[in-house]
């Protein structure tokens, strides 16, 4: 549907996310004229600009030309839904995919664990103060070694430019390198993509995370994660919030792909294969095209 998504499995994107945030610190540091591994050093910060794709998302942004455009320009788009997943593999039939998708609250918690032992600084952004609060709690216990340096819960409404401007202040006083956004599809995907323009970070862009890891949201069981039926459960949990999005963005999404299998483009634009990871041949994360 023209948005690029990278194969990735749920080891390579934590690690992926993990080696990104450590190049940004590192071309921050080294623009402040601190002693840095130069191996991390790039000329330019890189955007860091991180999405979680489901059927919803690309439905979206099949009708909305800006959502589309930050998809298409982010340097990082995982299959957050198991259906994102089915459709990559059926257009991409001649090329070895991954064949589970990268689910968000997984890929938080295993960059977490991952980042301890590089001093990642992290900064959480979105939902109320009690899930906020219940979540910090909750990853501190499970990650004692992690760097949690600040956290917002912004107000349900756009923001002041005074307002925003001192949300970015207040993340770059934190000293953040991951900046974890969970303000719900497709404002958190426009958040994401704003906060790395203005500032030198790794935003992710992780929807329900925040609720499943704080226990404050029911998980849909593992057989339906896995069968890619979350969706009904959560429609089942909340209908009246959540029927419009999913019988409609489904239905726009089974049509966009079923429109792109047999006239192999997407209106007016071409369709960018599948992403393979392109990690650094240097870098911890792997070598390049590890899936």
């Amino acid at each position: 549907m023209g948005v690029p998504i990278t194969a990735h499995t749920r080891e390579s994107a934590a690690r992926d996310v993990v080696h990104l945030a450590q190049r940004i610190r590192a071309t921050r540091l080294a623009d402040q004229g601190v002693a840095v591994d130069a191996l991390h050093v790039t000329d330019a910060t890189p955007r860091g600009d991180v999405h979680l794709c489901n059927a919803y998302t690309l439905a979206l942004a099949d009708r909305d030309p800006e959502l589309h455009g930050i998809l298409r320009a982010a340097p990082l788009n995982l299959p957050d839904g198991q259906p994102v997943v089915w459709a990559n593999r059926l257009l991409h039939r001649g090329t070895t995919l991954p064949a589970t998708r990268v689910y968000g609250p997984d890929l938080l918690l295993d960059v977490f664990a991952l980042g301890q032992s590089s001093g990642l600084r992290h900064y959480l952004l979105g939902s109320t103060p009690h899930v906020l609060g219940a979540l910090e709690r909750e990853l501190r216990r499970r990650f004692p070694n992690a760097l949690i340096t600040g956290t917002c819960s912004p107000p349900f409404r756009p923001l002041t430019s005074q307002e925003a401007r001192k949300q970015r202040e207040g993340i770059r006083s934190a000293e953040a390198d991951i900046v974890w956004v969970g303000l719900g599809t497709p404002k958190q995907d426009r958040w994401a993509a704003e906060l790395c323009t203005a500032l030198p970070v790794v935003a992710v862009a992780v929807g329900a995370a925040f609720d499943f890891i704080a226990g404050t949201k029911r998980q849909a069981p593992h057989w339906m994660r896995r069968s890619g039926l979350e969706w009904v459960f959560r429609l089942g949990c909340e209908p009246r919030r959540l029927w419009r999005r999913y019988i409609f963005g489904n239905t726009r999404f089974v049509r966009g792909i079923a429109r792109q299998a047999f006239l192999g483009t997407k209106e007016g634009s071409p369709v960018p294969t599948s992403r393979q990871p392109q990690l650094d041949e240097t870098s911890p994360a792997g070598r390049r095209n590890e899936l």
